[in-house]
């Protein structure tokens, strides 16, 4: 379980509620019309955005928010790598049959694997750079979906404030009617805001920062690859690795 996600929870559903506690206005919290037009149109807006393939990937989108992949630990990762380039260098690739990673990670197993059984080093290098960049692809596209639930939420808070202010101009002579119309009206644009700022935008962040360090440990692996299959010793593949996280952080630093 992710401890920030459950603690973001807490502090922001917390903060709104003692606020509208103070102002007395708890029930607005909770107005069924207001939130099946707001999250149900704006599902209904995903759906239409976004085909089928993309959409069913969204259940294990929301279980790695509060269930997220472990970290992975980039030093152990070089310091792994590095071993396989000495193995590599003093007994040759067919020393690395049925290798087992130390990490646990089934990329670094995969493509030794394949560097164990002898395939060319432009096939594996390719194989490696498009498998990255579909898991890229696809993480962007679930990061999306999101997105544009962040986009749509707040629209259908303003149609539902519209909504609430044609009933209000129809009610005109019926104050207790007013009152419920103006209810809706608010509360579809406390929805909308709350629902793009608090759930979606957020959990699309969170998404990116976990692919972001999926694909840096991927492309890690692919630099480590490159330098066992030029038969480089440890040292020159440990001083390729620094280079490349060092590269790496500080492209992130200027974003």
């Amino acid at each position: 379980m992710d401890l920030m996600t459950i603690l973001g929870l807490a502090m922001g559903l917390g903060a709104v509620y003692i606020v509208m506690l103070h102002g007395q206005v708890v029930n607005l919290l909770f107005n069924l019309d207001a939130a099946i037009l707001v999250f149900g149109g704006t599902l209904g807006s995903t759906f239409i955005a976004f085909p089928f393939r993309s959409i069913k990937q969204l259940p294990n989108a929301l279980k790695l928010i509060f269930f997220p992949p472990p970290k992975i630990d980039f030093s152990l990762l070089t310091e792994e790598i590095i071993e396989i380039a000495g193995i590599v260098r003093k007994e040759g690739v067919f020393a690395l049959h049925g290798y087992k990673s130390k990490t646990n990670n089934k990329f670094l197993e995969k493509y030794i694997d394949k560097v164990a059984n002898g395939i060319e080093k432009e096939i594996i290098l390719d194989g490696m750079k498009q498998e990255i960049f579909a898991i890229a692809q696809r993480h962007e596209r679930v990061s999306g979906i999101f997105q544009a639930m962040a986009t749509f939420s707040p629209i259908f808070g303003l149609l539902g404030t519209l909504i609430g202010v044609v009933q209000v101009l129809r009610n005109l002579t019926d104050p207790q009617s007013m009152g419920a119309s103006m209810a809706i009206a608010v509360t579809t644009t406390f929805y909308g805001i709350f629902g793009a700022n608090f759930l979606f935008l957020p959990a699309s962040l969170k998404l990116d920062e976990y692919s972001s360090e999926e694909i840096l440990a991927k492309e890690l692996i692919t630099e480590g690859i490159e330098s066992v299959l030029n038969n480089e010793v440890p040292s020159v593949t440990a001083h390729r690795l620094e280079a490349f996280l060092s590269k790496k952080v500080k492209e992130t630093q200027k974003k």
